[in-house]
């Protein structure tokens, strides 16, 4: 099975589509070494796979990508080891190719630093990995039959994405968009940017339903936002509000 046939939360163009961040306005006072270390970890795994070759990637995504028809029980009980119950996170360190990487990595690296200085660095391990396995759940419940492989980090980063909403509804973020044949540069506050890319990934979810989706587990995302967009409320109580200049609210309303 090649990694084209994986199940995969993958393709940059499939999670962003229309609309690509740059960066947003929203700085942070501390370095964020939670977001560094989930991405160096994707992005060693993702090298180990070029280094050993094909082979060994399809291996690691058949042993520690999530198979919905495992977990949910659709195969035969004897099929079923203990080590199955790991996948759900272990596949949130796997991906598919250069562009399911990228794309992860990317919208990871613009959003997580706000939302891992809101929570501080123990909850925001929490809050990803939680949002992560709400993804799989999400996914294993839509298609429960399904026995192709489900790996990559996007349901943990639309959790991400989530929190940052939830957090930071009117930050600024510079974001790429394709008008016609032109590309133009839009600062839009961050309510507009991921409530349609949310959008994109409900309609498109909607659409796969009764096919594979093009290999984008789009329920995954759904579940991770879903699941982002609530935990981030639970895990920022008693935490202190930020108090410091270039805040978010200082900047949301800058056009």
């Amino acid at each position: 099975m090649s990694p084209a046939n994986t199940f995969a939360l993958h393709r940059f163009s499939a999670y962003a589509l229309s609309v690509i961040p740059l960066r947003d306005i929203n700085p942070t006072r501390s370095k964020p070494w939670v977001t560094y270390i989930f991405i160096g970890a994707n992005v060693g795994v993702f090298a180990a796979q070029l280094v050993f070759g094909e082979a060994f990637g399809r291996m690691l995504h058949l042993r520690f990508g999530v198979i919905p028809a495992v977990l949910s029980g659709s195969v035969a009980p004897e099929a079923v080891t203990l080590g199955a119950y790991i996948t759900p996170l272990t596949s949130m360190f796997l991906h598919g190719g250069w562009m399911h990487i990228l794309g992860n990595m990317w919208f990871l690296h613009v959003f997580g630093d706000n939302v891992e200085e809101a929570l501080g660095r123990k909850r925001f391990v929490l809050f990803y990995l939680l949002s992560g396995l709400a993804a799989a759940l999400g996914q294993i419940v839509v298609d429960p039959s399904s026995q192709i492989p489900m790996i990559g980090a996007s349901g943990a980063v639309s959790g991400v994405l989530a929190g940052y909403v939830r957090l930071y509804p009117h930050a600024r973020v510079l974001t790429l968009v394709p008008i016609f044949i032109f590309l133009q540069f839009v600062e839009l506050p961050a309510y507009i940017f991921i409530f349609v890319w949310f959008a994109i990934q409900v309609f498109s979810g909607w659409s796969s339903l009764g096919g594979v989706g093009g290999g984008v587990a789009w329920f995954a995302h759904i579940g991770g936002f879903v699941a982002g967009f609530a935990l981030i409320t639970l895990l920022r109580k008693g935490r202190p509000p930020r108090n410091r200049r270039g805040s978010s609210r200082g900047t949301s309303w800058l056009a």
